[in-house]
């Protein structure tokens, strides 16, 4: 193994990951002496990345096992939807430690919502009694298709004012307008500190639910799809046990695919016949309000599916056929082993919807082995895959040296 490929940083994926676990472990997989490895162990204990576990015995002393310490440092997330918003502090294990639910409407605008949701961090960080500068990361979760370099949001149809705005820049101005800017170490949010900047990293909501849903409960399924249908309708797709977003953040935006047979259906994306203005959440909110249910949003036709509604029955299961019908392409396309769906719509009529077209038109070679299923991690299945999303990122083994030369 390269000497990059055996260092401090990389030390800790094989210790995260359960590929090695003790000194020994370490020493072999990588092919590093024991002092080698003792000095590397040193940077990540003094970092307060790691701690001692007794491990089992096959005889004789038991063996000293190393483990990530979830509990050095703590991340602030959000699941900003379309009418609410989520926000919570977790460790770096993903436990929720403080978190709370409030109004939070996305079309007020980057400012607005950016600035409120900051406001609700301070009391969040008193709630989990953390004191901010164990804060190591900011993950936020967005309705809308994102860049994910730049954490710029890319020509959302639900989210105006959004596209192209600097989140990234504006998230640390608001935490450091309401929480103080040396409240994250002294040069966290400090406008000339570039490499010391308080990360804030920003995927699409289907993105970091498929994350989150896949690695708890599927981490074995090497393509995993999770179609999200609220508001709009989009997808994840985690294959390799990564994240797939294309080149530029756009892959699954499935809500934007044509129907043929409906050229009268007016997006909010301006365009005719998507997917989005037939079968999502708004798309039967305005089906139910003109049958005479009033219904102004895909958290109102949840509310409708979850009391027996018939009409939010029938239409939902309506709705799922004709989600079915594009997943058909994307199923044949990846091969998934789970189809998971989850959002507002995640109902029983609308499972069944989907698996009645995918199972009679997809070759049955490609679903032999396919499970449809819905979403186990629920309303927090995004808060999640943004904290899954900063600590990958942050402990990968190249930013975690970079760091670590730093401590």
């Amino acid at each position: 193994m390269a000497g990059n490929q055996a260092s401090a940083g990389h030390l800790l994926r094989l210790i995260r990951s359960g590929e090695a676990t003790t000194r020994g472990e370490l020493q072999q997989a990588t092919g590093l002496s024991r002092s080698t490895v003792g000095h590397r162990l040193d940077q990540l204990f003094k970092a307060g990345w790691l701690r001692g576990a007794t491990g089992t015995s096959t005889g004789g002393r038991p063996s000293a096992r190393l483990e990530f310490d979830p509990t050095h440092a703590v991340v602030l997330v959000a699941d900003l939807e379309t009418r609410h918003g989520r926000a919570a502090v977790v460790d770096l294990s993903g436990k929720v430690l403080a978190e709370r639910t409030g109004s939070l409407v996305i079309a007020d605008g980057p400012d607005a919502v950016l600035d409120r949701l900051a406001r609700w961090f301070g009391p969040l960080l008193e709630e989990a009694r953390t004191a901010p500068d164990r804060v190591c990361g900011v993950g936020l979760s967005v309705p809308g298709p994102v860049d994910w370099e730049s954490a710029q949001v890319v020509q959302p149809p639900i989210m105006p004012g959004w596209d192209r705005f600097p989140v990234r820049e504006r998230m640390r101005a608001a935490l450091a307008a309401h929480l103080g800017p040396t409240a994250f170490g002294p040069t966290a949010l400090s406008p000339d500190a570039h490499a010391d900047q308080l990360p804030v990293y920003v995927d699409n909501d289907a993105n970091l639910m498929a994350l989150a849903e896949q690695r708890e409960n599927y981490a074995d399924c090497g393509a995993f799809v999770l179609v999200k249908a609220s508001t709009g309708i989009g997808a994840g797709m985690v294959v390799g046990g990564e994240m797939y977003r294309g080149i530029d953040g756009g892959a699954g935006d499935i809500g934007h695919i044509r129907l043929h047979d409906r050229p009268d259906a007016l997006c909010m994306c301006g365009s005719y016949g998507c997917l989005a203005a037939v079968a999502s959440g708004r798309a039967i909110a305005e089906q139910l309000t003109a049958a005479g249910v009033p219904t102004a949003s895909g958290s109102d036709v949840r509310r409708h599916l979850a009391a027996g509604q018939p009409d939010a029955l029938r239409l939902a299961r309506a709705a799922g056929q004709r989600v079915g019908e594009v997943l058909v392409t994307v199923v044949t396309l990846l091969n998934p082993g789970v189809l998971m769906l989850g959002g507002d719509l995640a109902s029983t009529p609308f499972l069944t919807g989907v698996r009645e077209l995918l199972y009679q038109r997809a070759m049955p070679r490609t679903t032999a082995h396919l499970q449809v299923v819905t979403t186990s991690l629920g309303d927090r299945a995004a808060l999640a895959g943004a904290a899954v999303m900063v600590v990958d990122r942050l402990y990968d083994p190249d930013r975690a040296d970079a760091r670590l030369g730093r401590v």
